[in-house]
């Protein structure tokens, strides 16, 4: 009944042996409940698990690739991940926050005058002036360890990397942030050269490796995110990519607005519907004969199954759901749908857990522990 669904996929040179990704997430979780985590939605039937948020400098938030003990935590979770039958995916990543200008709200934080919801916009208003101020040596530097970081992350066993093309990406690549005057500003050319660099610096270290990207689309009619590519922007930034080395294209809306629309919930006024994304997913697909991987509130077994048959995404990806029920992969492959716990995409435990400071959870959790 699923058959395209339960398929295997060539992804890019990697065959995965489903079409179900677990979309990187930042889980926020003790490392230990993070692996048990991994773990479960490993052994659940997913074909691939990217994840999210490593980072290409050798000073950044989580384990690093450049340290032994970094090393030895990413070779342990790639170990767990593939003795599950599971294939891994290292995001690779440049933060665009200011650090330093980070100082000056650091009181408010800790008095509590500044909330998480509040500290977002603020931080978002620094990203423009960071960017746009790094010197060109800088960036070269910046591009160029995504290369080295490719390199390591293959040594600890990942599969595959994918360049996140939000975060530095994505600011670079938007006339909202990017007020360049030099070779990285101005022109959708010239916007697109730092995600370019980064690609081709991931593929002249690790030429045989799959190179997934990102692709963070901003809306405009109306107006959703603020990093990343415009919609009308991307018959430029999809060949640029193309030809620099990207094998295949995770398609999403970009960052740097309101959570609540990168994650958005049932009752979202214009990404409430099942598979959200879709119609980015559709603008790429007229550019590129490239595998896609979708992402955005997909649930539902029969609409999945659709969508992969119509073509108009090769992979579904999802974090929610998985979250929410880990087993998908092998209840829908059994058979068992009336047993799935269908993620309905409340954002209490999963983003309300993350803004608590409290961790990536699920309702489905609390109930359990209650029953």
């Amino acid at each position: 009944m699923y058959e395209t669904i339960l398929s295997p996929v060539n992804y890019g040179g990697l065959t995965l042996k489903n079409r179900i990704i677990f979309a990187p997430t930042s889980m926020g979780l003790p490392r230990e409940q993070w692996m048990a985590r991994l773990r479960a939605i490993a052994a659940g039937g997913c074909a691939m698990i990217i994840l999210g948020d490593i980072p290409v400098g050798k000073h950044g938030f989580g384990p690093s690739l450049y340290t032994p003990k970094g090393r030895a935590f990413y070779q342990e979770l790639a170990r767990m991940v593939h003795g599950e039958g599971c294939m891994l995916c290292a995001q690779l990543h440049q933060s665009d926050s200011n650090l330093k200008a980070m100082l000056k709200y650091v009181p408010g934080i800790l008095s509590k005058k500044i909330s998480m919801e509040q500290l977002r916009p603020l931080l978002n208003e620094e990203v423009g002036p960071y960017i746009t101020g790094l010197s060109e040596k800088k960036v070269r530097e910046i591009t160029s360890s995504f290369g080295a970081a490719a390199g390591l992350a293959k040594e600890a066993g990942f599969d595959i990397v994918q360049v996140h093309g939000d975060r530095m990406c994505g600011s670079f690549s938007s006339v909202l942030y990017n007020h360049r005057q030099d070779a990285y500003g101005g022109s959708v050319e010239n916007r697109a050269r730092f995600a370019v660099e980064a690609v081709e610096a991931v593929h002249r270290e690790v030429p045989e490796l799959p190179i997934d990207f990102k692709l963070a689309v901003r809306q405009e009619h109306p107006h959703y995110g603020n990093a990343g590519v415009l919609e009308e922007e991307l018959d430029i930034f999809v060949p640029l990519l193309e030809r620099a080395g990207v094998t295949n294209f995770h398609v999403t809306l970009a960052n740097h607005g309101s959570l609540t629309d990168t994650i958005p919930p049932a009752n979202h006024p214009q990404f409430g519907q099942e598979g959200c994304f879709l119609g980015f997913c559709d603008r790429v697909r007229a550019l590129t004969d490239r595998p896609i991987c979708a992402v955005g509130g997909l649930t539902n077994p029969d609409f999945i199954e659709e969508q992969l048959a119509a073509g108009r995404m090769d992979c579904a990806a999802m974090s929610r759901q998985l979250i929410a029920d880990p087993n998908w992969p092998k209840k829908v492959a059994a058979g068992e749908i009336q047993n799935l716990r269908r993620c309905v995409r409340c954002n209490q435990a999963c983003l309300g857990g993350m803004m608590a400071h409290k961790g990536v959870h699920c309702i489905y959790d609390k109930k359990e522990e209650t029953a």
